[in-house]
């Protein structure tokens, strides 16, 4: 559902030989392009031979952060940006992205998309080696890592990064500049999505294909879980980890069921088609006699078109949503707060009223927003609400990048489908079950995470992570 989860970031990484060109323009656009992965802040480093080092990052979206002016000031042929939303780490301009240290012999910069379990370990270890940290971020963690690796212990940087790697427990994809160079690593579960492509003389990394679409560059494929790739010489270069091959793959399934743009490619699997075939495994598990099938926009638009074909029910848009709204702030009044949902959803009356309705949404989450929502479309008098789900109950929370809940808060971990049906005050509630999603993703299910319907995560938790105090807001 959207408004109860996020996902942590999109990341970009850009290489040219061509010395005399500026690409910060090219990753301005690409991370327009994954704003929806995180509205909390952006930023974009880049390097030039003559200048060195420019950076610059801010709160905010995108088109608040960077102005002409801004761009123009960034002058450099390799570059790193960053979108970020949080979850380990709060939301405050010492944690946006890239994190950039910058010290005599050299430099880092380094944007990730992820989140490492055991980086409260890490991080102790390093304060208490005089390393001092500036964010609460676990991925200034890495940086000093990495730092340590390559500077203090005079090792070259693939064996930098591969005793880094070594150490890290959980998600992360990563875009790095050492020294200028252009360094891309996928962990080795391949749990966030990392994809490389050529344009001209320029390669491009990036979280989603559509960076790729904005600014023409043709796709060349995904890296590969565990591996690091950097660029010479025009080509694309490659070094797998040791762990590379060791790990179970554990590609996150809600890329699919929510957080991708429906116009991206993940791992070779079209994102728009899975949510088609949601939407028509859903039909198969809940053949409902309805007049109208309606999404909540956008991320359920497809899923709603899929059940359609599948049913020969009209699909139709009873809600409308209002695309200039962005993250609202937290509102101190139950009236505000209902106010906040009006502002972002409006229902279509006449399309709703008096018509036995199939609602289809993403996931529920919390389940305040589905409340929240549903009350909504009563006002417009439906005759019957069927409300079907396109992901398994959430019953536990996510470690791995993705801002969800306590798991005291979720409420399929604390109610059946039946409580959840009567606290919604809908006919009948229907989540896609656990195979169907697996075969509309259409990759076997030992290869995806799915720690958080069915709680088998592929890493250890370290003792002490506990859900409750985990979850930063």
């Amino acid at each position: 559902m959207q408004g109860e989860m996020e996902d942590k970031c999109g990341i970009i990484g850009f290489h040219s030989e061509d010395q005399s060109k500026d690409v910060a323009s090219l990753v301005y656009y690409s991370l327009y392009a994954l704003q929806h992965r995180g509205q909390e802040s952006a930023g974009i480093a880049t390097f030039n031979t003559d200048t060195g080092l420019s950076f610059h990052c801010g709160m905010g979206l995108v088109t608040d952060v960077f102005s002409n002016e801004k761009i123009q000031s960034l002058p450099g042929h390799n570059a790193v940006g960053h979108v970020r939303y949080s979850t380990t780490g709060q939301s405050k301009i010492e944690n946006s992205q890239p994190f950039v240290i910058d010290f005599g012999d050299g430099f880092i910069a380094m944007a990730h998309n992820g989140d490492i379990v055991n980086s409260g370990e890490l991080k102790e270890e390093l304060i208490n080696e005089g390393f001092y940290f500036r964010s609460d971020s676990d991925s200034e963690v890495i940086c000093y890592m990495l730092k340590k690796e390559h500077y203090d212990n005079d090792k070259d940087v693939l064996a930098a990064i591969e005793a880094v790697c070594d150490k890290l427990v959980g998600s992360y994809a990563l875009t790095i500049l050492v020294d200028g160079d252009l360094y891309g690593v996928r962990d080795p579960m391949g749990i966030k999505p990392l994809a490389v492509a050529k344009r001209d003389d320029e390669f491009i990394l990036a979280s989603e294909t559509v960076a790729f679409d904005v600014i023409n560059a043709e796709y060349v494929r995904d890296i590969v879980p565990g591996e690091v790739v950097y660029f010479k010489d025009n080509e694309i270069k490659s070094h797998m980890l040791e762990s590379a091959g060791e790990c179970k793959l554990s590609h996150c399934m809600f890329e699919y069921v929510y957080f991708a743009r429906p116009d991206s490619t993940i791992d070779g699997i079209n994102v728009y088609e899975t949510r088609m075939n949601i939407g028509r495994q859903l039909h198969e598990l809940y053949p409902i006699d309805a007049d109208v099938v309606i999404p909540v926009p956008d991320s359920s638009i497809p899923a709603a078109i899929g059940y359609s074909r599948a049913s020969g029910i009209p699909y139709g848009e009873g809600l409308i949503k209002n695309r200039y709204v962005g993250r609202t702030f937290i509102m101190p009044t139950q009236e505000e707060r209902e106010l906040a949902v009006r502002l972002k959803l409006n229902p279509i009356k006449k399309v709703l009223k008096g018509k036995k309705i199939i609602l289809i949404d993403d996931s529920i989450v919390r389940g305040t927003t589905s409340k929240q929502l549903l009350d909504l479309v009563k006002e417009a008098e439906p005759a019957e609400i069927h409300f079907l789900v396109g992901c398994p109950p959430v019953i536990s929370p996510c470690y791995y990048g993705v801002a969800m809940a306590t798991k005291k808060e979720l409420i399929a971990a604390n109610y059946s489908t039946e409580e959840i049906r009567e606290q919604l005050g809908v006919d009948s509630l229907g989540y896609i079950t656990l195979p169907a999603l697996v075969k509309a993703i259409g990759m076997p299910e030992e290869n995806l995470c799915l720690g958080c319907v069915n709680e088998k995560y592929p890493t250890e938790i370290p003792e002490g992570l506990e859900a409750e105090t985990y979850y930063k807001p």
